[in-house]
């Protein structure tokens, strides 16, 4: 390969420009790059291929008769450090000083977590444990992204160690060579068989993420020696650049990841380094370069900035993207101009264990406070007890909701709320759990009990199935329960709640990670966009279920809960904490019949069809036309779509109907 001068190339350089923008316009949420996270697979076959460059040269350079002598880990680690360190330091430094003024107690002591793995380069483990990176609430974490700089550094921590060994063992490439091809095989093998049965795992952590880093390590040994013509470079580069922005145009959220599609983008960015083309139209331009340089900083600083629009509640308006994507390329060449490069230009020239000492103080600067933070849950007292009051309605849900409500891959626990005997059974997904509470409220004999069946995300539909999750369970339970009712007292209702809109019109929260063509749940066979086949099916699906269970009792079927498509609790808050004292979240009756028209049609035909009962909420929610997030200047939802406590218990009355048709029945 040609290298410029001190082995800059700025065929490398430009590709970073195009894995940054990706990433920045997937994460705003700008038309065409529904794939363009597969930006951060582009950098790490990047930084493969780079950190294999500096330690294999660095070993070749320093030895005598194949013999590593000079090459130090501990400078690897301390020019690593110097690289990533400051800017991250300074992002950190910022968010904890805005969180202060701007984030609930609950929000700042995560923040504070957040900042602490992200320093210790754990954040990737943190977000595998919390929730996954496509999840609508990701917008809520200010440091998700800095999951890909912890893989990274986990990387590096290791491949200096690794290839050292086998150079002692046996000096030279060739077996370096089969050692990383075969590192780079098991790798990708365990993604491969790991995304589709545990897709958190396997986007954020290390083990299923290498083989994309070794990839760009073995064109460092393999390519080393190759003399293509500059027409064949062309070509190759072409296809590169081609299954790259194909990648980005083809694949969304719902596409599980990395698995073997990631091959394509990796393989793509493969051919780029090969071609290794300097001064090259797709790489070599100034704006790309200038891209390049400031991508470390630019992709730190984006990221704050797409969860200030959701903070806001603008993630869809063209003004404040616009106006975002211009502070991320200040913010983001500030940063690079200001800190990153004077920071790493006068830490390397410092003794090793001064720049260690150096780093670890300024480190502490921010973990410190961190700690704190932590410790005293968040710091109360920040804001008025108005403020307050309204972000402690996120909390204000059934007490037992993390005992009885569980996700898709538990066992659901069965619980019961009430008397000795079964007085009704509540069927559906998360909507179901959140009115537990109030159903056993509305129940008259205080001897009955309501039997909580909710599965997270299982809409009761017969052999649900989800194209992102193979362990998804609610198959499988849809047939337990209906087994199981069979042998319970039939003069027991069913109440079937749940969100089944999500089933024909996909999810309406604003976001990269819902605006995506692809839905995520099927029955016979996945679909690519929300058609009228698929929305037939599911049709299909919710009558025949709900039917099936009418044989054996009366079966009552909730009406949809109004979207307000933000968070309640937050959105009301954080107007207050920036002087909008009047903004309330809503829905008009005519945006939720449009939205969920289809669905109303739905259980309008099970009702004819087998005599289903409907419940409609409306009437209890909603008033001239609006329904309203709030009542009495307090939230009744605990986020954009499930109701808190508060929220469920206008319901009572509704479902104290169920019980008074019922007992007329007997």
């Amino acid at each position: 390969m040609k290298l410029r001068n001190n082995n800059f190339r700025d065929d490398i350089n430009g590709l970073r420009a195009w894995a940054v923008v990706a990433v920045i316009l997937y994460h705003f949420g700008v038309v065409g790059f529904t794939g363009g996270f597969v930006g951060v697979d582009v950098f790490f076959v990047i930084s493969g291929f780079l950190m294999t460059r500096i330690i294999v040269k660095g070993i070749e350079g320093n030895s005598t008769a194949g013999s590593p002598k000079i090459f130090s880990i501990l400078n690897f680690y301390s020019s690593r450090a110097s690289r990533i360190v400051p800017a991250l330091l300074v992002l950190c430094c910022f968010l904890i000083l805005a969180g202060y003024f701007f984030l609930s107690e609950t929000e700042y002591n995560s923040l504070s977590i957040e900042v602490l793995s992200a320093l210790g380069f754990f954040s990737n483990i943190l977000f595998w444990l919390s929730g996954g990176y496509f999840d609508s609430g990701s917008h809520e974490k200010p440091l998700l992204h800095t999951w890909s700089l912890s893989v990274e550094w986990q990387f590096y921590l290791i491949l200096p160690v690794v290839i050292l060994t086998v150079w002692k063992l046996r000096p030279g490439r060739s077996t370096l060579m089969i050692v990383m091809v075969l590192g780079f095989l098991s790798s990708l093998l365990l993604s491969i068989m790991v995304t589709p049965v545990m897709p958190n795992a396997a986007f954020y952590l290390l083990p299923a993420r290498a083989w994309e880093m070794l990839a760009g390590g073995l064109v460092f040994l393999l390519a080393k020696d190759s003399h293509l013509s500059d027409q064949k470079k062309l070509w190759i580069e072409g296809c590169g650049f081609g299954l790259i922005i194909f990648s980005i145009a083809i694949f969304d959220a719902a596409d599980i990841w990395p698995g073997w599609r990631a091959i394509l983008p990796v393989f793509g960015t493969i051919l780029v380094l090969i071609a290794a083309r300097q001064h090259s139209i797709w790489t070599g331009s100034r704006a790309a370069q200038w891209l390049g340089n400031c991508s470390y900083s630019l992709y730190l600083w984006h990221w704050p900035f797409a969860v200030a629009l959701a903070y806001l509640q603008q993630p869809e308006s063209f003004g404040a993207i616009s106006a975002c994507l211009v502070l991320t390329l200040l913010f983001g060449w500030i940063s690079y101009r200001f800190v990153e490069t004077p920071a790493r230009t006068k830490l390397t020239r410092l003794p090793q264990m001064r720049s260690f000492a150096v780093l670890l103080v300024a480190i502490s600067f921010v973990a410190i406070p961190s700690f704190f933070i932590n410790a005293y849950d968040g710091i109360s007292g920040r804001f008025t007890s108005e403020v307050n009051s309204i972000f402690a309605e996120a909390k204000n849900k059934n007490p037992r909701i993390g005992e009885c409500h569980v996700g898709d891959t538990k066992k659901v626990p069965e619980c019961t709320y009430g008397g000795k005997n079964l007085g009704v059974i509540v069927l559906g997904d998360s909507h179901a759990g959140s009115f537990v509470r109030s159903i056993e409220k509305s129940i008259p004999d205080k001897s009955l009990h309501v039997l909580d069946w909710s599965l997270s995300s299982c809409q009761t539909v017969f052999g649900l199935k989800d194209k992102t999750n193979e362990k998804f369970r609610c198959k499988e339970f849809v047939d337990y329960a209906l087994r199981k009712q069979q042998a319970l007292a039939s003069r027991a209702p069913i109440i079937l709640i749940n969100r089944y809109t999500v089933l024909f019109e996909g999810p309406n929260e604003p976001g990269p990670a819902n605006l995506t063509p692809s839905p995520v749940k099927y029955v016979s066979a996945p679909y690519q966009s929300y058609n009228e086949e698929l929305m037939m099916e599911m049709r299909s699906g919710v009558i025949n279920t709900a039917c099936e269970f009418a044989k054996t009792r009366a079966v009552y079927m909730m009406r949809p809960i109004p979207e307000l498509k933000y968070n309640v609790p937050k959105g009301m808050a954080r107007s207050l904490l920036i002087g909008d004292d009047h903004r309330r979240l809503s829905v008009t009756i005519e945006d939720y019949n449009k939205r969920n028209a289809f669905l109303l049609e739905t259980q309008d035909m099970a009702a004819r069809q087998c005599g289903i009962k409907l419940l409609d909420p409306l009437p209890y929610l909603c008033s001239e036309g609006v329904c309203w997030g709030d009542k009495d200047g307090l939230p009744l939802f605990y986020d954009d779509d499930h109701m808190n406590e508060r929220g469920a218990s206008l319901l009572i009355p509704m479902f104290r109907e169920v019980f008074r048709e019922n007992t007329a029945g007997r």
